[in-house]
């Protein structure tokens, strides 16, 4: 990640770090079949077509407004694209795919965006007061592209498999042989260290990163790896899904209203599970870690005896070592690579857990970053010292509501940037669509 600082050199690697950004969403919109770019395959999300002109007129909106006040390129567009829905907030659209403008219109848009954009960047004066502006702009502009790539793959998963060109990604590392309940690794009591250190000239990050403290944390046991398909299939053949007492009351009012009966990417099929994979169905993978909400991750635990872990729990496990130092990633200060973990767009699905053993951390603790984000039971909110982004000053404050939930980690469709430690992404309890497991804590 480069520092936040003024320089030709910094925003030229930005420039490219951007062109890259957009090669792969373009890459992600490529898989849907010309058919199939009007349909809603989540039903609280937009049409497909939305994020096609979305990811351009956040651009515009963002860069042009801050740094050079251009005559806007498309006003409409500008505006009917600006925002996304936030997932169960508010009920859902209702809007139809003639309501929305043809994909040969939003494609000559974006072409029009990054032409005119690329133009302007490229002209900046190394002198110019508006070269660090540009600089933490650039930042923004490509992880809400990176963003928005992963949570797209959310949408194209739940897309049928004949709406989509398959994709081939890295093959999956062999499996790792697990035996018995997952192991319990002890963490000693000590701090954790969350947030970034505000300075001008420190690494980029969004606003609910700031401010940098300490928060100490008492002993407690943390599982090995991520709960697996097969382990929650016993939590559901239990009847985990029926039982009243492991749901909180809104919990269980999702569970009665939606109809959930097992989690969103299992199907069943002659009396067996299959898993829905981005482009085929398997049978379930008993050692893949299993993706749920929040709701049916806080039951399985319930049933179990233990929790969830917090923010900091998951900080002490990732980063903290018995020497009372904190690393960068839970395998030290050597920056994200295919060997760590599963993540930065390597594969399309997830893998056997504990397949990566160079990305456990000190204490031994696998898959902390990759094949799946984590739920915490810690309530998505503002550290001591927040101040909202100039540039984008809804980005967190807006979900602030306590009705969201930190998930820490990163799935297979999570950037490298994004793997950083101070990084948190949030959901709300009842959204089932997100590559989002959990591992449990016990006192």
């Amino acid at each position: 990640m480069e520092a936040a600082a003024t320089g030709t050199s910094t925003e030229a690697s930005l420039l490219q770090r951007l062109r890259e950004a957009r090669a792969l969403s373009d890459e992600t919109f490529a898989i849907v079949r010309p058919e199939a770019l009007y349909d809603r395959p989540i039903p609280e999300r937009h049409r497909i077509i939305f994020y096609l002109g979305h990811l351009e007129a956040f651009d515009w909106n963002l860069l042009n407004g801050r740094l050079f006040d251009l005559p806007p390129l498309a006003p409409a567009f500008e505006t009917l694209f600006a925002f996304g829905i936030d997932p169960v907030d508010g009920g859902l659209p209702n809007d139809q795919p003639k309501d929305w403008p043809a994909r040969d219109e939003i494609e000559a848009y974006g072409r029009r965006v990054r032409e005119t954009l690329d133009e302007r960047l490229a002209a900046l004066d190394e002198s110019s007061e508006r070269q660090r502006e540009a600089v933490q702009l650039l930042h923004v502009a490509i992880e809400h592209r990176l963003m928005h790539v992963e949570t797209l793959s959310y949408m194209l998963h739940q897309l049928p498999a004949d709406r989509k060109f398959r994709r081939e990604g890295r093959p999956a590392p062999a499996a790792a042989a697990h035996s018995g309940p997952a192991h319990s690794i002890r963490i000693p009591k000590g701090k954790a260290t969350l947030g970034l250190r505000r300075s001008e000239d420190g690494p980029f990050g969004w606003d609910n990163e700031f401010e940098e403290h300490s928060v100490f944390v008492p002993a407690f046991l943390i599982d090995e790896r991520k709960v697996t398909n097969g382990e929650f299939l016993r939590f559901l053949e239990a009847g985990g899904y029926q039982e009243r007492s492991l749901w909180s009351d809104d919990d269980w009012n999702w569970i009665a209203l939606s109809g959930t009966t097992h989690p969103a990417f299992w199907v069943r099929r002659d009396n067996r599970w299959f898993l829905r994979t981005m482009f085929d169905e398997a049978p379930l993978p008993a050692n893949w870690p299993v993706y749920v909400s929040h709701a049916e991750a806080s039951a399985y635990a319930r049933w179990a005896g233990v929790q969830l872990p917090s923010e900091a729990e998951f900080h002490r496990a990732a980063y903290a070592t018995p020497q009372g130092n904190e690393r960068a990633y839970p395998w030290g200060e050597q920056p994200p690579d295919a060997s760590r973990g599963n993540f930065d767009f390597e594969r399309w699905d997830a893998t056997p857990t504990g397949a990566f053993p160079a990305g456990r951390s000190a204490y031994g603790v696998a898959d902390l970053l990759g094949n799946g984000w984590e739920w915490t039971r810690t309530v998505f909110g503002p550290f001591e010292g927040f101040q909202p982004s100039a540039c984008y000053p809804g980005y967190s404050a807006n979900f602030f509501d306590g009705k969201h939930y930190v998930l820490k980690g990163g799935s297979a469709r999570t950037a490298r940037c994004m793997l950083r430690r101070s990084f948190r992404n949030w959901f709300q309890p009842h959204y089932p669509f997100i590559y989002s497991g959990f591992r449990c804590v016990e006192h």
